[in-house]
């Protein structure tokens, strides 16, 4: 099993937690980039720019002290641990409130209707938390082993934490409620699966056997269970909505290509065609056709419905009437 030096955790220590007489310096760098960050998040969702969200995830600082959360619980370090969970809170709600100041000075509401960078970050699935499991599992790792430790600005793209945040902003003076609850569960995914993944890394290469020079060993492991079982009621928390979410959306992909099925039964020899089939927020289930007029009768399709165990209550028609017009022909009496 590999393990570490007390020099290695030194460095550990350095980079992820705020004490010592750099601390206040270390502080004023992480406020200054958190309020950067948020602000080029903010901009960039705003302006649909993926460009500039992936630089906001570059410049984010969040990063260091959830593992510095995650480093201190396995150490059973209580003093750290309460200086990062409340470093990633307060900067998490910045990040929020500059996102919604942003909104505020919108022109447009910005949501998931009308963003592509909004409507990536609301729905949030369980393929996400695999993502930010393997990606928490390369921070951490990076984190012990200084040798691969570049693969950081890797690790800062892939896990996406003030991008969230600045969209629940956003979303909140939108007032899409739903959405800023989505882009929120999304962060609380990624720190989840930081910490949780985080801390059995730091187990895997004995953190925990190392003998700092605080505490008791009794009063270290007390704290050391406490925030692993914090840690996992916060997994708990979030796999719980994940998992229904993630059925919720295979439920709605089957009933869509059912429902593309029937229609295009349907359809053939009718004159329309089936444009798109798509579930609105209110579970209902559209298919939209076009045509030229008379729209044609409907009983078809609510047998193909029905054969294919589609209830025709949850699926609307809509018919738009195509009428061409040749412009080159001599205009008619």
């Amino acid at each position: 099993m590999p393990n570490i030096a007390s020099q290695d955790l030194n460095d550990m220590r350095d980079s992820v937690f705020f004490e010592g007489p750099e601390s206040g310096r270390r502080l004023s760098r992480f406020w200054m980039l958190m309020i950067l960050s948020a602000v080029i998040a903010g901009a960039g969702v705003v302006a649909d720019s993926t460009a500039t969200v992936i630089g906001a995830m570059i410049v984010a600082p969040l990063m260091t002290p959830i593992q510095g959360t995650m480093l201190a619980a396995v150490l059973g370090d209580r003093k750290n641990l309460l200086r990062s969970v409340g470093l990633v809170i307060a900067g998490a709600l910045a990040a929020i409130a500059i996102g919604w100041l942003l909104g505020a000075i919108t022109a447009a509401p910005v949501v998931a209707q009308t963003n592509s960078q909004v409507a990536s970050r609301v729905n949030p699935t369980l393929i996400d938390l695999l993502a930010a499991l393997a990606t928490g599992a390369v921070g951490s790792i990076a984190l012990v082993r200084r040798d691969i430790s570049d693969t950081l600005p890797g690790v800062a793209i892939a896990i996406s934490l003030v991008p969230p945040l600045a969209v629940v902003g956003l979303t909140l003076q939108a007032h899409e409620w739903s959405q800023a609850g989505g882009a929120l569960l999304l962060f609380g995914t990624n720190v989840a699966a930081i910490l949780g993944v985080g801390t059995i890394i730091m187990a895997i290469y004995g953190v925990h056997r190392m003998s700092p020079q605080y505490g008791s060993t009794e009063l270290r492991s007390h704290n050391r269970r406490n925030a692993v079982f914090a840690i996992a009621t916060l997994a708990i928390i979030v796999v719980v909505p994940l998992t229904d979410a993630s059925l919720t959306i295979a439920h709605r992909t089957e009933e869509e290509s059912s429902v593309t099925s029937a229609s295009e039964t349907w359809v053939k020899g009718t004159g329309w065609v089936l444009v798109s089939v798509a579930t609105e927020s209110t579970g209902i289930t559209v298919a939209r056709f076009e045509g030229p007029p008379p729209t044609p009768p409907t009983a078809g399709l609510r047998a193909e419905l029905i054969r294919r165990g589609v209830a025709p209550a949850d699926v609307q028609a809509e018919f738009v009437p195509k009428v061409t017009v040749d412009l080159g022909a001599p205009p008619g009496p």
